[in-house]
């Protein structure tokens, strides 16, 4: 059975290369972003949308299932790769999507060679994994996506504490209807 998840926006390392190079052989500025991205949330999109103004083309890397493992720990990812690429691709503002084993994009950068490379308000300058690639590679690299306003570690929390509230008065309501049985009983 074919894959439902497909986008031409999808593709390898390899042809992302060739994509990249052809593109600036147009003179077009090309922007890397990165991240899990395991539950997108409006930092999420205010992060690509800002990296998008940066230039001509934006490709975002993701993080694989296990990479997303080694970095979150148990139970991340939320959704498979596969499916987090697809979500991404549906965006206007993203060019391309890419999948990535390693815990950071040094490979990616090494390969592609982007104009910019653009991480989330979460980073400072000073504290991004890639920067030392970046500058040896004459890469810029920037911070966009104003303030973070929430994370997906948190967005989780406040899921996990509402259905655990909801499971505790489904409980309280089972209850209640156990013992009103009991009482009708005892009327009878």
């Amino acid at each position: 059975m074919p894959s439902l998840l497909k986008s031409a926006k999808i593709k390898s390392l390899r042809r992302l290369k060739q994509i990249v190079a052809e593109s600036k052989q147009r003179g077009e500025r090309i922007v890397l972003a990165n991240g899990c991205f395991d539950l997108i949330h409006a930092g999420h999109i205010r992060y690509l949308q800002a990296a998008k103004r940066m230039g001509d083309r934006l490709i975002v890397a993701i993080n694989s299932d296990r990479s997303v493992r080694k970095i979150k720990g148990v139970g991340r990812p939320l959704l498979p790769a596969k499916e987090r690429a697809f979500i991404l691709a549906s965006f206007w503002f993203v060019d391309y999507v890419t999948i990535f084993n390693e815990k950071n994009v040094d490979k990616v950068l090494e390969t592609l060679r982007p104009d910019i490379h653009v991480k989330g308000s979460d980073y400072r300058l000073e504290t991004v994994p890639e920067r030392e690639t970046a500058k040896k590679l004459g890469i810029k690299v920037a911070i966009v996506g104003g303030p973070k306003i929430r994370s997906t570690s948190t967005v989780i929390q406040h899921i996990a504490r509402k259905l655990a509230a909801r499971k505790e008065a489904e409980s309280d309501q089972e209850e209640r209807l156990v013992n009103k049985s009991h009482r009708m009983k005892k009327i009878k």
